[in-house]
């Protein structure tokens, strides 16, 4: 049960070709009244991206560039878990776990891993360098789904202690953002003594509405801008809370209501830009919408919304933890810096770094580099 076995990706030729047929027999709706993305995802918008994925992109050739990765699957706690592990050439190389979120999978790291295991390849100081291990969070890609209600970001993080130990591996950091941004801490919190530090892209000292009356007029100015973010688009928290396995037959039968629904997603977590593919590359996008396709994981992922972030269920931010020092990408204003110091050891908080929801996707240069500032203060 602790096999840790090879595994490469080879999606049989008749999914492929399956996708492609439905593509193109797709019965498409009438737009409605109005104007952009008010009512929905674009009709014209979708056919013309819909076309691309079954004309123009190449599977196969992603396909292969996904299995340049070293890519393992083990069995912990009775789930198959699917995993990227690769080694740097560099000695000393510190271990470092990436877990990435929702809607996304392993893909989300691709264009981060090279300078993250090999700097001196990619113009960067050797001197430090990183082993990188990126699991696929059960019910995710080729991870086997959770078989009962319960699992956790806390059962995810005590599955990746296992790994990481597994993999001989005892002093290692964490990453993640979105879901991985809940796992992280988790992890920190499952193994301390192996633990050296946690960084997240951001989602730490929220405010709440008992914080307001104390906030300056800065504060005051992104709590509204974070309040339209979170209260705008779909809440798929609620919607894949009250009703995942409905909706899930849609997405796992109809490619066309797959990227409609992944593309909205894609375009409110890409909140500055007018469109996703603005800041994230086309053909990176549906790489993952595939994956979801040819895996048939739109129900299985669900769970953080249906079984809860959190012990006890329901959404809440990412657990606090003090016992390892905390990084943060998109840190915020000093108010959420205090905020974030109630229940953290915060040691690293930058202003102005680039990006939106998904920045190893959108930013992959400079989320390495500040990978790289934090965890060099804590060698």
């Amino acid at each position: 049960m602790t096999t840790v076995r090879p595994f490469r990706i080879d999606i049989p030729q008749a999914d492929i070709d399956d996708l492609r047929d439905r593509l193109s027999r797709a019965r498409w709706t009438a737009p409605l009244p109005g104007a952009g993305w008010e009512r929905g995802i674009p009709v014209a918008y979708l056919r013309e991206l819909a076309q691309y994925w079954a004309n123009e992109f190449d599977w196969r050739a992603k396909e292969a560039a996904l299995n340049a990765f070293p890519q393992f699957i083990t069995e912990i706690d009775g789930l198959d878990v699917h995993f990227v592990h690769v080694r740097s050439p560099e000695a000393d190389a510190v271990p470092l776990l990436l877990t990435h979120g929702w809607p996304n999978s392993f893909v989300e790291f691709t264009r981060t891993i090279g300078p993250l295991t090999d700097p001196r390849a990619h113009g960067l100081d050797p001197a430090l360098a990183f082993d990188v291990v990126i699991p696929s969070v059960p019910g995710f890609a080729f991870s086997a789904p959770p078989r009962e209600p319960g699992m956790t970001t806390a059962r995810v993080a005590a599955m990746w202690a296992t790994l990481m130990d597994r993999l001989g591996y005892d002093r290692y950091g964490a990453q993640g953002g979105d879901l991985g941004a809940y796992v992280a801490p988790e992890l920190a919190l499952a193994a301390p003594e192996h633990v050296i530090g946690v960084h997240l892209d951001g989602g730490i000292g929220m405010p709440t509405e008992d914080d307001v009356p104390a906030m300056s007029a800065e504060d005051r100015a992104q709590w509204a801008q974070m309040q339209q973010w979170m209260t705008g688009g779909v809440d798929h928290h609620a919607l894949l809370r009250a009703a995942p396995q409905t909706f899930a037959l849609g997405w796992n039968d109809s490619p066309i209501a797959l990227l409609a629904w992944m593309m909205q997603k894609f375009q409110e977590f890409a909140y500055t830009a007018d469109r996703a593919e603005d800041v994230i590359d086309r053909d990176h996008l549906l790489t993952d919408i595939a994956l979801y396709w040819f895996t048939q994981t739109t129900g299985t992922s669900s769970w953080p919304m249906y079984d809860g972030l959190r012990d006890g269920g329901g959404f809440g931010w990412p657990t606090d933890q003090n016992l390892v020092p905390t990084g943060v990408y998109g840190g915020g204003s000093p108010l959420m810096r205090t905020l974030a110091e109630r229940g953290n050891k915060i040691t690293h908080w930058p202003s102005g770094n680039p990006g939106n929801h998904f920045v190893a996707m959108e930013e992959p240069a400079a989320h390495v580099a500040d990978i790289r500032a934090f965890f060099a203060e804590l060698r």
